[in-house]
């Protein structure tokens, strides 16, 4: 495991205090840094709302985002049970799992996962989402990895917590919410994307996180920019528009 891209990374999700945080872009990090270092197919996050209710934020992959999708339709799930219980959910072969989770597991194995490991978004008795983390073969991730990982998990849900602390639980919340309302806005860029430059969703939303990161723009802003048609990125990338 390259140590320094790990050091690296507990410092980025610690960063939670600066003046222009980015929410979307701080969950997509921790992501993308779980299927760098960690011996996983993709990954996938879930946060709760001010109800308590679950939502897909971020994930690796478009089809992992649908199996997201999918636990939450049909109320079941490691990612669900993980949230619920408040601590990891491990399934080391999920074509064994249909008695667990009868409609999950078979969806599963069609996207071609075959072992998954939920980690849970928590600190202390409070619960705030969990990850997922797919493999593409039967078997149990190292212990080693899952230690990495649900550290990750610990920084990054320490961080969130701590913008509570000091900006007031409500602003958190709220912020929480923001970002929930701001992931239909991402979803819909990534259609217009996808339609007008004939590429995949994944294709699509990856051009968005390019464009913005080499800009140093909200993926919110950039999404609107999108759907007002002031800004296509990828390919036929025009640019702003007056």
């Amino acid at each position: 495991m390259n140590t320094e891209r790990l050091a690296e990374t507990f410092v980025d999700l610690a960063d939670t205090l600066v003046e222009d945080f980015d929410l979307i872009e701080f969950l997509y990090t921790l992501v993308d840094r779980c299927a760098e270092l960690l011996d996983v197919t993709a990954v996938g996050l879930m946060l709760s709302d001010a109800r308590g209710r679950l939502t897909v934020m971020a994930s690796t992959s478009e089809e992992t985002r649908l199996l997201e999708l999918f636990q939450l339709q049909n109320d079941q799930g490691p990612c669900l049970e993980c949230f619920q219980q408040g601590h990891a959910v491990h399934e080391r072969d999920l074509e064994a799992a249909s008695g667990r989770w009868d409609r999950f597991a078979p969806e599963a194995v069609a996207a071609g996962f075959h072992a998954v490991h939920a980690l849970p978004m928590r600190l202390r008795d409070e619960t705030i989402g969990a990850l997922n983390l797919f493999h593409a073969e039967r078997g149990a991730l190292q212990d080693s990895d899952i230690r990495i990982g649900q550290a990750m998990v610990d920084v990054a849900t320490i961080g969130l917590v701590q913008v509570g602390y000091t900006r007031r639980r409500e602003i958190l919340l709220a912020q929480l919410q923001q970002a929930l309302d701001t992931r239909v806005i991402i979803e819909q860029a990534k259609g217009v994307l996808a339609e007008r430059n004939g590429i995949t969703p994944g294709q699509a939303f990856s051009s968005l996180r390019t464009y913005a990161r080499a800009r140093n723009l909200r993926l919110s802003d950039l999404a609107d920019a999108v759907i007002d048609g002031r800004v296509l990125p990828a390919g036929a990338e025009a640019g702003p528009r007056t």
